[in-house]
């Protein structure tokens, strides 16, 4: 078989861009792109920049984003049919942090409990 067999590739791509303001709550936009779209078109077709007023002072510091949970360094990236291009929001709380407080929560309950009784064996 030569490259004559070779499927075509699409005339179109279609995409999803993803935010998610907070968690719970997600901002999905299916689009349908030109082939050898960019992650860069996509962000800006979506309109969720504008939406979420991600933009100018508001994206300090700037957006992450991602295709299918792999950070993407460069917006110049080609798409592929089905991408779902990912706005990543800056975390509120540094997750070693908020480990380490959970665990001192959970200590605070355990102190806070009376010792537990243990059963005796039943006699008979």
């Amino acid at each position: 078989m030569g490259h004559a067999d070779a499927p075509a590739p699409p005339l179109s791509l279609q995409v999803e861009v993803v935010y998610c303001p907070q968690p719970g709550d997600c901002d999905v936009v299916p689009l349908r792109l030109e082939s050898g779209a960019t992650v860069a078109d996509a962000v800006a077709a979506s309109g969720l920049l504008q939406r979420h007023a991600l933009t100018g002072e508001a994206a300090n510091p700037p957006l992450t984003v991602g295709i299918w949970g792999r950070v993407q360094r460069d917006l110049a990236t080609p798409l592929r049919d089905g991408d779902r291009i990912e706005l990543y929001r800056p975390l509120q709380v540094d997750p070693k942090e908020a480990r380490r407080a959970r665990y001192r929560e959970h200590l605070a309950r355990l102190a806070a409990k009376p010792p537990r009784k243990l059963r005796s064996a039943a006699k008979g």
